[in-house]
C-alpha cells in the first residue's frame, strides 16, 4: 500500500503507544498502573450529561453551524470575559472537535510551507506533527529542568530567523505542569509582536493551577494584539469531558473563518449533542473546577514528595496541569541508556507506564501523570523508587 511521504514522516503520539503496551501486559494478566495518559480520573459532572440527554430527547441531532452553534460560541466568548476581563464576542470564537484540531485549524490558516514556528521544549508531543502537517518547520528552543523548564525572550531572540512565523506557549505547560507569571507570559508574548511573529496560546489547563499560583491567559492581550494572537482552549480537562471531544479558540474574526472553512472541509461542525453539554459546562455552575484543583494539588504533593527524595533527581515543582517530568539522566549508565530504555524497564518490572521524555523533545526526563487517585499514585511511584534505586 502505498503512503503519501508526507504521512509516513509523522511519527504517532508516543502516549498513545505507551498507553497500547499498557493495554497489552494488561491483556496478558499483568497489573499495570498506568501514569501515562492525562486523562482526569472525575465523572463529567452530572448537569452536563443531563443536557446531552435533554439534547437527544427534544431531536437535537441534525447539523449545526461549523463553527459552533450561536448561544455556545456566546459562552465560550463568555468564558474569556468572565475569567479574564475581555470584551470578546462571539463572532471572535470557533468551537472544534477538541483543543487538537483547533489548534490543526490554525497551522493550517497561518502557515506557508516553509515558515517556522518556535516551540519551546519541553513540548506537548503533538505540536512538532501538527506544524508539518501545516507544510511549516518546527524549531525547538530548550529549557531545562535546571532553569526551571522556562524560556526567555533571549531565547527566542537567538532561535528567531527572516522564516519564523509563530511561536507557540503552552502555560501551564503539557508535559512539565510548569506555569509562566502573567510577566513573564507577558514578555514572551510582546517579544513576538514586536518581530511581527504570531503567537499561538494553548491554554487547555487554565483553569487547573494551584495556590498560591492564579490562572493566567494571554486573552486579555489579544484583545490588545488581534492580528497576533490566537488563544486555544477546551473543556476535556478542566471539565473532565475528554471523550466529548469539545475544544474552542479565540482569535480575529477573519481567522476564524479562516478556520471554519478549514473545518467544513474536514469535520464540519462538533457532535450537536456534545455543543449543548458544552453549553450547559460553561454557563452552569463550575463548583467541582475548585474540589478537582484541591484533588490534583494534594496529589502533586505526594508525588513530588516521593520524587523529591529520588537521589539525583530534578524535578521543579509544577504549578498547575496533572504531570511531573523529572529529570532522571543522573541515572542514565548500564541498565538503561535513554527515557525510552527507562520507561521500558519500568513497565516491565514496576509494572508502570511512564513516557518517555524523549516524545516531548527532552530526553533527559520522564513524564508521569497524577491523574489519578491519590493511593494509586503514590503505589505507582513507589513501585518505580523502588526499581530504580533497589528499594
Amino acid at each position: 500500500m502505498r503512503i503519501s511521504r508526507k504521512i509516513s514522516q509523522v511519527k504517532p503520539s508516543a502516549t498513545l503507544a505507551v498507553s497500547a503496551k499498557a493495554m497489552e501486559l494488561r491483556a496478558k494478566g499483568r497489573e499495570i498502573i498506568s501514569l501515562s495518559v492525562g486523562e482526569p480520573d472525575f465523572d463529567t459532572p452530572a448537569h452536563i450529561c443531563e443536557a446531552a440527554k435533554a439534547a437527544l430527547d427534544s431531536g437535537f441531532t441534525r447539523y449545526t453551524q461549523v463553527p459552533g452553534v450561536p448561544e455556545l460560541r456566546d459562552a465560550v466568548a463568555g468564558y474569556f470575559n468572565s475569567y479574564y476581563g475581555t470584551n470578546a464576542k462571539a463572532e471572535s470564537t470557533i468551537v472544534t472537535n477538541g483543543g487538537k484540531q483547533a489548534l490543526y485549524n490554525l497551522f493550517l490558516a497561518i502557515l506557508d510551507p516553509g515558515d517556522e514556528v518556535l516551540i519551546p521544549a519541553p513540548y506537548w508531543v503533538s505540536y512538532p506533527a501538527m506544524v508539518e502537517l501545516a507544510d511549516g518547520v518546527p524549531v525547538t528552543v530548550a529549557a531545562r529542568a535546571s532553569r526551571g523548564f522556562k524560556i526567555t525572550p533571549e531565547d527566542l531572540e537567538r532561535a528567531r530567523t527572516p522564516r519564523t512565523r509563530a511561536l507557540i506557549l503552552n502555560s501551564p505547560s503539557n508535559p512539565t505542569g510548569v506555569q509562566y507569571s502573567e510577566a513573564e507570559l507577558l514578555a514572551l508574548a510582546q517579544w513576538a509582536v514586536d518581530n511581527d511573529i504570531f503567537v499561538v496560546s494553548d491554554e487547555i489547563y487554565d483553569r487547573l493551577v494551584y495556590a498560591p499560583a492564579e490562572p493566567v491567559s494571554l486573552a486579555p492581550f489579544w484583545e490588545r494584539h488581534p492580528e497576533h494572537v490566537a488563544v486555544v482552549n477546551g473543556l476535556s480537562k478542566s471539565f473532565a469531558m475528554t471523550g466529548w471531544r469539545v475544544g474552542f479558540a479565540l482569535a480575529h474574526p477573519d481567522l476564524v473563518k479562516a478556520m471554519s472553512k478549514i473545518q467544513s472541509q474536514s469535520t464540519s461542525n462538533v457532535c450537536s449533542i456534545a455543543q449543548r453539554a458544552a453549553l450547559a459546562a460553561l454557563t452552569g455552575p463550575r463548583d467541582m473546577l475548585a474540589r478537582m484543583c484541591d484533588a490534583f494539588a494534594g496529589r502533586r504533593d505526594k508525588a513530588m514528595e516521593i520524587v523529591s527524595s529520588w537521589p539525583g533527581v530534578v524535578c521543579p515543582r509544577p504549578d498547575g496541569a496533572f504531570y511531573i517530568f523529572p529529570d532522571v539522566s543522573a541515572l542514565y549508565g548500564e541498565r538503561f541508556a535513554d527515557s525510552t530504555a527507562l520507561c521500558t524497564l519500568l513497565l516491565e518490572q514496576a509494572g508502570v507506564a511512564a513516557v518517555p521524555g524523549a516524545a516531548f523533545g527532552d530526553d533527559n526526563c520522564v513524564r508521569f501523570s497524577y491523574a489519578l487517585a491519590d493511593e494509586t499514585v503514590v503505589t505507582a511511584l513507589t513501585r518505580v523508587g523502588d526499581v530504580l534505586f533497589g528499594k
